[in-house]
């Protein structure tokens, strides 16, 4: 049975609530899978609230108040789910700066999701988000890529920067394999709480890993492409553009792997 939960501040959100924040565009989030009641990388999910407050605001929630308000939405669901955090200031979007007052965090909980079997076929587009270090609300630009992609014959669409290097897609990190190593874009982009897992389990397990430019030139060489996100650690991209991708399952398994290395914790 489908279920959802919305809390803001701990508490029930109400009507009144979440009337100043439909269509709110000034905000920040992480998004994470709870199994068990359970998370994988809390502490990357808490550093990207923090880090996006800081920017966003110049004052962060504490983590302890955070993960009291994550337990307290877990609580009031099955054991397996999606949850997003949410953090905003009371005054709203349209406020040329805030009284300093307290930010607000609003918990939204929802089916567990694990992504799209895959492989998958990516358009290329040429564009670079705003602020792209932080995980924010109101992305008009990644919705319309995915679905003019779509209109295409495409799966999803990947970004390329101004310099011509990937960077990201829409809703996913990118990750390519050389046939020996996982090779990570250098580009500006949202650094995933799933990305930054994978990387510090396959360095854990002393698996070859680098960071590099790649740009669509570089396609033609590589053994493997994914896409990974909050969902699952790598869905398989076996098309970019017109040229064809390795689907690389070792590469996938061992994605994988590294991903399901790293410990559930209770918020």
């Amino acid at each position: 049975m489908a279920f959802s939960v919305v809390q803001r501040n701990g508490r029930t959100a109400t009507a009144e609530d979440l009337a100043p924040l439909a269509f709110a565009g000034y905000a920040h989030f992480t998004a994470m899978q709870v199994r068990g009641g359970r998370v994988r990388g809390l502490d990357l999910h808490l550093e990207r609230l923090r880090f996006a407050s800081v920017e966003m605001f110049g004052r962060a929630v504490p983590d302890d108040r955070v993960r009291a308000h994550l337990r307290t939405a877990l609580e009031a669901g099955p054991d397996d789910l999606s949850l997003q955090a949410f953090v905003y200031a009371p005054v709203g979007e349209f406020a040329a700066s805030d009284d300093g007052a307290q930010l607000d965090v609003l918990v939204r909980t929802g089916p567990a999701a694990s992504g799209p079997e895959g492989p998958l076929a990516l358009t290329t587009v040429e564009h670079e988000r705003a602020l792209p270090a932080v995980k924010h609300v109101g992305e008009v630009a990644k919705t319309y890529f995915r679905r003019q992609a779509a209109d295409q014959g495409f799966d999803d669409a990947a970004f390329v920067d101004r310099r011509g290097r990937f960077s990201e897609a829409t809703i996913w990190n990118l990750a390519f394999w050389d046939g020996t190593s996982v090779v990570w874009p250098a580009a500006d982009m949202l650094v995933g709480t799933t990305m930054g897992i994978v990387r510090r389990q396959l360095d854990r397990l002393g698996l070859p890993q680098r960071v590099r430019e790649v740009t669509p030139a570089d396609l033609p060489t590589l053994a493997g492409a994914v896409v990974m996100n909050s969902w699952t650690p790598g869905v398989a991209v076996h098309r970019i553009g017109s040229v064809s991708v390795p689907e690389a399952p070792a590469f996938l398994e061992l994605l994988h792997r590294a991903y399901e290395a790293e410990p559930l914790t209770a918020p």
